[in-house]
C-alpha cells in the first residue's frame, strides 16, 4: 500500500526539511525587494517634483498673460441701473452716467383673424421681403380732428379724456387745441405721450367773394383777426375794397401785431385767397364788427352786412415717446377730437432708410403656407432675423401674427414688401395683411418701437443699439438695465497683479522646498533625501534660480529684474516679496510691469498691431517698412451715379465673391434685388443688405461693403483683404449691373508687403509675418492702414513668466527631464521585477528537485524500516524455536 504524504511512511519530516532548505535558497529575494523599494521611492519622489513643477506652471499662467497687466476693475454706484466691465484698451477714470432710454426691438402685429389654420385669400405664391433700417421724419402717434365749434365756447368737461389710463384734467376753459395740448403735456411723464396742437387756419373761401365795403353816414365797419384790428372804415364817401385790406395787412403796425399774436397771413383779399393761421393751435376768430348800414365785405358786393364772426379750431396730434400704441379713453374723447380705443402709426413725413449693414431676407409663401400658422412657420424657418408668433386677444377675431425683430436698436425697424413670384401678382389678402412701409401704407400695428439705448456720460450724449454699450468708453462694456443715474469708477486692477505675483512666489517656494527635502540631508534626523545626489533634479533648481536672477531683454524701460519689484532670494533659496516695493512698482510703472513677466509686443504706429510671437522669436526692437498696403477686391462704377436709380422688378444678379482656385461652386450665388427707385445712399444700402443676406455667402464668412464716394461713384467690395479677395457681377434678369457700373472691371485685392527687422516678411491679407530664420521669426503684425514706407518699430520682450513657462515645459511632459528620469527608473524596476520572477521560477525548480530527492529518501527509509521489522520478526521466531 502506497504512502500519500511525505514522511508519513518513514517518519522523516520532509516538508520541514524542504521549507528550511527553500528559505535558505530564497534569501536573495530580499535584495530584489530592496532594490524595487528604492526604485519605487525614487519614482514617487520624482512624481512629487513633477507635481510641484505643474503647480508652479499653473501659477505662471496669470503672469504670462498680458491681460493680467492691462486689467482694470469697474464699480457702479447703482447696479440696478448699470454695471461695467473693463477690458483691453480701457483707461482709469470716473464717469457720471444718466440713462434716459433702453434699447428695444420692434414688434408688429397683424389685424385679428378668426382662425390660425384657415387659408388667407387666393393662395397665390407670394414672396415677403424684409428690410431693416431706421424711421425718420415723422412721429408715431395719433392725429386728432379739429375741435367742434361748440368746444370753442363751452370747453371740454372734466373726465372727457384719458390717455393710457391717466385722466387728463380739462374744464370749461379748455376751449382750444393749444389749451388741450397743454393739459395733455402736463401728464406726459405718467402717460408717456406728448401732444402738439395743429394750426388753426381760416377757410380758404372766406374772402373768395369779398366785396367793396360801403358804409352809410355814421355807420362803421371793422375787421379783426384773433383780436388784432386789421381795418376800421367809417368813410361814407369812399368804399373799402379788397386792396385796402391787403394794404392794411402790409402795414407795419398790423403786421407786427399779427406776428405778436402768432398769426400768419397767406394769399390776398384781392385774389379772394386770403387766409389767416394761428400756428400755436389757438382758436382763430375772424370778426366783422358792423354798426349802422353797411354793405359788402364777406357778404359780397352790395349785400347788406350786419356783421359776422367765424371761429376756426385746430386739433391735437398725440406722440408716443416709446413708439407703442396709445390708449384713448374717457367719457367723451370725441370732444377732444379723438376716438376711443388703442391706436398709433407713423404720421405724415415719416420715411424708412434701409441699414445696409443688416442683411435683408426673403420668405416664399406657397399656397399651403398662407394661414397664420403657415406664415409663422415659414418666417421662423427662413431665419432672417425675425421671430413670428401667434397671440390671442380673446375677441371675435382673436388671432394676431406678431413679428419681432431679433435685434434691438433704432436701425432694426422693419419694412415688409409683398410681391408675387416670377412677376405674377401676390395674394392680395396677404399683401393687405403683411405689407408694411413706415413711410407709406402701414398694414401692421406697431406694438413696440425699435429704439436705441440713450445715455449721457460726463456731458456727452451716447447712443447704442443694444443695452450692452461698448462704444461709450474705449475698452469698457456697460450692461444697462434701467433708466436712471449711476457713477462708474474704472481703476487699475493692481490687486490682480499682486495676487498673481504672490501666487507665483508661493508656488516656486513650494517647488524649491520639495526639491531640497528630496535631494538634501537632514542633519537633525541624520537621514538623506530619497533623491540625494540626483544631479538631474538638482539641475532643475539651478536652472530656475539662474533664470530668476537674470535680466529681461528687449524691454527698454526701467524694470528689468525681479529685485526691482521687491522679489528677492533668501538664504534658504526661497523667494520673498517686499509688498511695499511691489505695490510701488505696480503703481508707478504699471505700463512696464507686464513686460517684466509676460511675453509682450508693442508697435509704435497706431495702425500696426502686434498680434503674436513664437517660441523662436528673439527679444528686441525691429523696424517695420511697408511697401504695399493690403486691399480689397473691388468693382467701382465707370461713371458717377445720377442720384436716382431704378431697379426693375424681377432683377437678379449673379455675384461671385472671393472665388478660389480651383473654383468653389458656392462662391457664386444668384442674388435677387428689391425693385424700386433709390437715392445713391439707399442703393448702396440695398445692395449690401441683399448680398449679405445670402445664407451661402454668410455661412462661408463672405460679405461685401458698398459706398458712394463724394463724386457719386458707386463701389462694391469684398470685406476680405488680400489676393483671395475678389468680386464679379453678371446679369440674370432685370436691371443689368452695367446700368450702374458701365464698362468697369473688377480689381483683385492685394496682400500687404513689407519687411520686419529689415528682412522681407510674408503677407496674407492685412497680416504680415516675420521671415523664418530671422530674429523676429514668429511675429505677426496686422497692418490696418496708413501709408507706404517706414512705419516705426515693433518691440518684443520675453518676461520671467514666459521664460520660466518654457523652461518648466522641459521638466515635465513627453521627452522631458523628469519624464526621462522616471522612464529610466521604470525600466530598472521592470528589470528587477523580471529578475525576481526568473529567480522565483528557479526556486520552483529547486523545490521540485528537493521534494523528489527527499521523497525518494523517504521511500528508501520506509523500505529499510519494513525489511528491518521483517528480519527482527524472523530472528525472534528462530530464537523461539531454538529454545
Amino acid at each position: 500500500m502506497g504512502i500519500s504524504s511525505s514522511g508519513i511512511g518513514s517518519g522523516l519530516d520532509v516538508d520541514g526539511i524542504i521549507a528550511k532548505l527553500m528559505q535558505a535558497e530564497a534569501a536573495p529575494l530580499a535584495n530584489f525587494d530592496k532594490k524595487a523599494s528604492v526604485l519605487q521611492s525614487r519614482m514617487a519622489a520624482l512624481g512629487k517634483v513633477s507635481a510641484a513643477v505643474g503647480v508652479f506652471q499653473g501659477a505662471l499662467t496669470a503672469l504670462n498673460s498680458p491681460s493680467t497687466f492691462s486689467a482694470l476693475s469697474s464699480t457702479s454706484s447703482n447696479k440696478d441701473i448699470l454695471t461695467g466691465s473693463a477690458g483691453a484698451g480701457a483707461v482709469a477714470g470716473k464717469y457720471k452716467i444718466n440713462v434716459s432710454q433702453l434699447a428695444s426691438a420692434q414688434s408688429l402685429s397683424t389685424a385679428g383673424k378668426a382662425s390660425m389654420s384657415s387659408t388667407i385669400g387666393s393662395g397665390a405664391k407670394t414672396v415677403l421681403t424684409f428690410q431693416f433700417g431706421s424711421i425718420g421724419g415723422g412721429d408715431f402717434g395719433v392725429a386728432g380732428s379739429a375741435l367742434a365749434p361748440s368746444i370753442a365756447t363751452g370747453g371740454i368737461s372734466n373726465g372727457s379724456l384719458s390717455i393710457n389710463g391717466t385722466a387728463i384734467p380739462t374744464s370749461a376753459t379748455t376751449r382750444s387745441a393749444a389749451q388741450l395740448a397743454e393739459a395733455i403735456n402736463a401728464k406726459s411723464e405718467t402717460t408717456g405721450v406728448t401732444a402738439k396742437a395743429g394750426p388753426a387756419t381760416s377757410s380758404a373761401s372766406l374772402f373768395a367773394g369779398y366785396g367793396d365795403v360801403s358804409v352809410a353816414s355814421g355807420a362803421s365797419y371793422g375787421l379783426t383777426v384773433g383780436g388784432v384790428q386789421i381795418v376800421s372804415h367809417t368813410d361814407d364817401t369812399t368804399p373799402l375794397g379788397a386792396a385796402g385790406i391787403d394794404a392794411a395787412l402790409a402795414s407795419g403796425n398790423v403786421s407786427s401785431a399779427l406776428a405778436a399774436a402768432n398769426i400768419t397771413v397767406s394769399g390776398t383779399a384781392a385774389a379772394g385767397t386770403l387766409q389767416f393761421t394761428a400756428a400755436d393751435g389757438s382758436n382763430l376768430t375772424v370778426t366783422e364788427a358792423v354798426s349802422g348800414a353797411v354793405t359788402g365785405g364777406t357778404k359780397g358786393v352790395g349785400n347788406a352786412n350786419t356783421g359776422s364772426s367765424v371761429t376756426t379750431t385746430a386739433g391735437v396730434t398725440l406722440s408716443s415717446s416709446d413708439g407703442t400704441q396709445i390708449l384713448v379713453g374717457g367719457t367723451n374723447p370725441a370732444a377732444a377730437g379723438l376716438t376711443a380705443g388703442s391706436a398709433g402709426s407713423y404720421l405724415g413725413g415719416a420715411s424708412f432708410v434701409q441699414d445696409g449693414a443688416q442683411a435683408s431676407g426673403t420668405v416664399t409663401l406657397e399656397a399651403g403656407d398662407q394661414s397664420l400658422q403657415g406664415i409663422r412657420d415659414a418666417i421662423n424657418k427662413a431665419n432672417i432675423g425675425v421671430t413670428a408668433t401667434i397671440v390671442s386677444d380673446g375677441g371675435d377675431n382673436p388671432y394676431h401674427l406678431v413679428l419681432t425683430s431679433n435685434k434691438t436698436g433704432a436701425k432694426s425697424s422693419m419694412k415688409i414688401g409683398v410681391d408675387g413670384d416670377g412677376g405674377q401678382p401676390p395674394n392680395p389678402d396677404i399683401a393687405a395683411l403683411l405689407g408694411h412701409d413706415p413711410g407709406g401704407a402701414q398694414g401692421l400695428t406697431q406694438t413696440s418701437a425699435a429704439q436705441d439705448t440713450l445715455l449721457n456720460m460726463n456731458g456727452i450724449d451716447i447712443r447704442s443699439s443694444s443695452t450692452t454699450v461698448t462704444e461709450a468708453v474705449q475698452g469698457v462694456t456697460l450692461d444697462v438695465s434701467a433708466v436712471g443715474s449711476s457713477t462708474l469708477n474704472v481703476s487699475r486692477d493692481t490687486a490682480a497683479v499682486s495676487t498673481a505675483v504672490n501666487g507665483f512666489v508661493k508656488a516656486y517656494n513650494d517647488l524649491n522646498k520639495t526639491i531640497s527635502s528630496l535631494t538634501g540631508y537632514n542633519a537633525e534626523t541624520k537621514t538623506a533625501g530619497v533623491l540625494q545626489g540626483d544631479a538631474s533634479v538638482r539641475s532643475i533648481q539651478s536652472m530656475l534660480r539662474r533664470q530668476l536672477g537674470a535680466a529681461v531683454e528687449g524691454l527698454g524701460g526701467k524694470l528689468t529684474t525681479l529685485g526691482q519689484v521687491g522679489i528677492t532670494f533668501q538664504k534658504d533659496g526661497n523667494l520673498a516679496v517686499d509688498s511695499g516695493k511691489l505695490n510701488k512698482a505696480v503703481t508707478e510703472n504699471f505700463a512696464e510691469i507686464g513686460g517684466l513677466f509676460a511675453a509682450m509686443g508693442n508697435a509704435t504706429d497706431g495702425m500696426v498691431k502686434f498680434e503674436k510671437s513664437g517660441a523662436a522669436t528673439k527679444p528686441g526692437t525691429y523696424g517695420v517698412n511697408i511697401t504695399t498696403l493690403a486691399s480689397q477686391g473691388t468693382l467701382t462704377s465707370a461713371a458717377a451715379l445720377s442720384g436716382s436709380t431704378t431697379i426693375a422688378a424681377g432683377t437678379t444678379w449673379r455675384i461671385t465673391l472671393n472665388q478660389t482656385d480651383p473654383v468653389t461652386a458656392s462662391k457664386t450665388q444668384d442674388i435677387a434685388l428689391t425693385a424700386g427707385t433709390y437715392t445713391n445712399a439707399q442703393l448702396a444700402s440695398m445692395l449690401r443688405a441683399a448680398v449679405n443676406g445670402n445664407t451661402s455667402f454668410a455661412g462661408a464668412g463672405d460679405t461685401i461693403e458698398t459706398k458712394v464716394d463724394d463724386n457719386g461713384f458707386l463701389s462694391i467690395s469684398s470685406s476680405k483683404y488680400g489676393s483671395t479677395s475678389n468680386i464679379a457681377l453678371a446679369t440674370v434678369s432685370g436691371t443689368d449691373p452695367a446700368t450702374l457700373f458701365g464698362s468697369a472691371t473688377p480689381v483683385v485685392g492685394k496682400d500687404v508687403e513689407g519687411t520686419i527687422g529689415g528682412v522681407a516678411a510674408t503677407g496674407n491679407g492685412q497680416k504680415l509675418s516675420a521671415a523664418a530664420g530671422s530674429p523676429a521669426e514668429g511675429i505677426d503684425l496686422s497692418i490696418t492702414g496708413g501709408v507706404i514706407g517706414e512705419r516705426g518699430t515693433v518691440s518684443f520682450s520675453k518676461g520671467f513668466a514666459f521664460e520660466l513657462t518654457n523652461l518648466a515645459a522641459g521638466f515635465t511632459g513627453k521627452g522631458s527631464l523628469l519624464t526621462s528620469k522616471t522612464d529610466g527608473l521604470n525600466i530598472s524596476l521592470k528589470s528587477v521585477n523580471t529578475a525576481r520572477d526568473q529567480f522565483n521560477s528557479r526556486l520552483e525548480g529547486i523545490e521540485k528537485r528537493y521534494r523528489a530527492q527527499f521523497t525518494a529518501l523517504d521511500s528508501a527509509l520506509m523500505s529499510m524500516q519494513s525489511t528491518s521489522a521483517y528480519l527482527t520478526q524472523q530472528l525472534a521466531a528462530l530464537n523461539a524455536n531454538a529454545g
